[in-house]
């Protein structure tokens, strides 16, 4: 993947990521609250899950596609590729890590890609509807 902005703006561009409230977590909140699902935000669990559902011990991570290593849209960009694939390849390891920490804890965990969402936010939450409902 080339990049086509220059490294000024790329700088700029990535100082505004942000770790929550993203539009994707907002829309994919907006519509489980649709439909009855209730949730908390900012739970303390490991790796701080986008909705918390404390009663069914649901975990739902929003994943964009770059950070997390999407396998449809996750691509290397081609500058400086080395730390790109170590901080990727670190990212997917924490994600594992996590995942299993959460799971030993009594949790399930449900990760939902941000291009999911974007291609259609009914299907992303009947995902998180089909695992509350298969919850206890």
């Amino acid at each position: 993947m080339v990049d086509h902005l220059t490294p000024e703006q790329r700088r700029r561009c990535m100082s505004r990521v942000r770790g929550r409230n993203t539009k994707p977590e907002i829309l994919l909140g907006k519509a489980l609250w649709a439909r009855g699902a209730r949730y908390r935000l900012q739970v303390k669990l490991p790796g701080r899950p986008d909705l918390v559902f404390p009663g069914k011990r649901l975990a739902v991570f929003v994943d964009g596609c770059f950070w997390h290593g999407c396998p449809i849209h996750g691509e290397i960009p081609a500058t400086n590729r080395e730390f790109w694939e170590k901080k990727l390849g670190d990212n997917l390891a924490r994600d594992r890590r996590i995942d299993a920490e959460l799971s030993g804890m009594g949790w399930r965990v449900v990760r939902i890609w941000v291009h999911e969402i974007k291609q259609g936010v009914a299907v992303a939450a009947e995902k998180v509807m089909v695992a509350i409902r298969g919850c206890p």
